[in-house]
C-alpha cells in the first residue's frame, strides 16, 4: 500500500532479482506526503514527508528525504533531513549525508559517509 498526499506518479512495484516485489521512487521525481507501505522500497527522487516500511528502505544515491523514516533496516547513499528510526539495521554508505536523529540497534557508517545529529543504538533504539 502506497498513500500520497500529492502523487503516486512514477512509483511502481519492481522485481528484484530474488523474485520479491518492491517499491521504487525514480529519479526526478518528487512527493510530498506520507508513504506507507508493506514492502521494501527504494527511493532515487525526492520525498518531503513520512515514510513507513514494515521491510527495508533503501535512498538511493541521487535519493532525497526531508522528514521521519521508519522501517526494519534502511540503506541510506544519498541525502536524508530528519528522524531515522530503523529498528534492525541502518547503514550509511560512502555517498551518504544525513543530518538529524537516529534510532537503531546496529550501525555501519563507511568512511566518507556524513552524519550531523545524535544517535541512539541497541535496544534502546527499538
Amino acid at each position: 500500500m502506497i498513500t500520497s498526499l500529492k502523487t503516486r506518479k512514477n512509483m511502481a512495484a519492481v522485481q528484484s532479482n530474488t523474485g520479491s516485489l518492491y517499491n521504487s521512487l525514480t529519479a526526478g521525481s518528487k512527493i510530498i506526503g506520507t508513504i506507507i507501505t508493506d514492502s521494501d522500497i527504494r527511493v532515487d527522487g525526492t520525498i518531503e514527508g513520512d515514510m513507513k516500511c514494515v521491510g527495508k528502505i533503501v535512498v538511493g544515491e541521487k535519493g532525497r528525504v526531508v522528514g521521519t523514516i521508519e522501517c526494519q533496516n534502511a540503506e541510506i547513499m544519498g541525502h536524508v533531513e530528519g528522524k531515522i528510526d530503523a529498528k534492525q539495521s541502518l547503514a550509511l554508505r560512502a555517498t551518504s549525508h544525513v543530518e538529524g536523529e537516529i534510532k537503531t540497534q546496529t550501525l555501519t557508517v563507511e568512511p566518507n559517509a556524513v552524519f550531523n545529529g545524535t544517535c541512539v543504538m541497541g535496544k534502546a533504539g527499538k
